[in-house]
């Protein structure tokens, strides 16, 4: 049993599942050892953590995933993106992710970063990557499908894919600066309403974000400096859990996931704005994004 207290579930949106509030990022298993993957798993166990993200372009993340299959397939809902925007090119990334991470089938698809508006015409057309998705649930290989993105037009493309397709969940950036921003502010909102009403769900990254990296003395697997005292990660953490209806992917560091973990199992009501502010003050929060 674990020692720790028991991280929150919530219905990840219409599919029938009960996630951890913490759903693990498994980009941080992109350039790990197998036996860190392995220890990674450990703490997940011990914590009680049930959904795996991975994506195919996340190193040898899929591969790590792999070895833990025969075990422990039925105690994670597992979901996998593809970069891919046409067909013939998803279709052999959804097969690949399957063998890699050795099961057969994928809870949960995802289109991949589907942001700029030419690719997002591509895979959402004829001959795209969603049709790759639709066939492989047809066909029993994934149950659900989802679609994924980064940057401050995001929220607004999501919507704009929700009325093309009936995705079953999105992910996109949520924390303290970003919603800072009165543009992408209104437009994560409109988000979440629509979700709300199609019972979408709703899974935020950068939460522990700090800024970009202000040098390339890098002492983190994460493509942006993220917090590092725990107080801080307390907060971040506590902030997007305090917001209903949300998840938060860990970051992509698994020496951070201990720290994030923990925050989650302790969490008790949501930082007030004044505490938020103070974070943003003495951390020097900024976002990784242009207005």
């Amino acid at each position: 049993m674990s020692a720790h207290p028991a991280i929150e579930k919530r219905p990840f949106g219409r599919t029938g599942h009960m996630s951890t509030f913490t759903i693990f990022g498994a980009a941080a298993l992109g350039s790990v050892s197998q036996s860190d993957a392995d220890r990674t798993l450990d703490l997940l166990l011990e914590y009680g953590i049930n959904h795996i993200d991975t994506a195919a372009s996340y190193g040898e993340a899929e591969l790590r995933i792999g070895p833990w299959m025969p075990r422990h397939r039925k105690e994670f809902f597992l979901a996998t993106k593809t970069g891919d925007r046409t067909y013939e090119a998803a279709k052999a990334s959804i097969h690949r992710s399957l063998e890699r991470m050795r099961v057969d089938q994928i809870d949960l698809i995802q289109l991949h970063s589907l942001a700029h508006p030419d690719e997002w015409d591509v895979a959402m057309g004829p001959g795209g990557a969603l049709e790759a998705c639709i066939e492989a649930r047809e066909q029993g290989l994934v149950r659900f499908i989802g679609v994924t993105g980064h940057g401050m037009t995001i929220a607004a493309m999501h919507r704009r894919a929700l009325q093309r397709f009936d995705f079953d969940s999105v992910l996109l950036p949520y924390n303290i600066t970003m919603m800072e921003n009165e543009v992408y502010e209104h437009d994560f909102e409109q988000l979440l309403k629509s979700c709300a009403e199609r019972n979408v769900a709703v899974q935020t990254i950068k939460g522990i974000l700090r800024g970009p990296w202000a040098t390339t003395e890098r002492n983190r697997d994460t493509w942006y400096e993220p917090l590092e005292q725990q107080a801080d990660i307390d907060l971040a953490v506590h902030w997007v859990q305090g917001r209903p209806g949300v998840f938060l992917n860990t970051a992509g560091d698994i020496n951070l996931l201990p720290k994030v973990l923990d925050a989650a199992s302790r969490y008790t009501q949501r930082p007030t704005d004044a505490q938020m502010a103070d974070l943003v003050q003495r951390a020097k929060l900024t976002t990784l994004f242009a207005g």
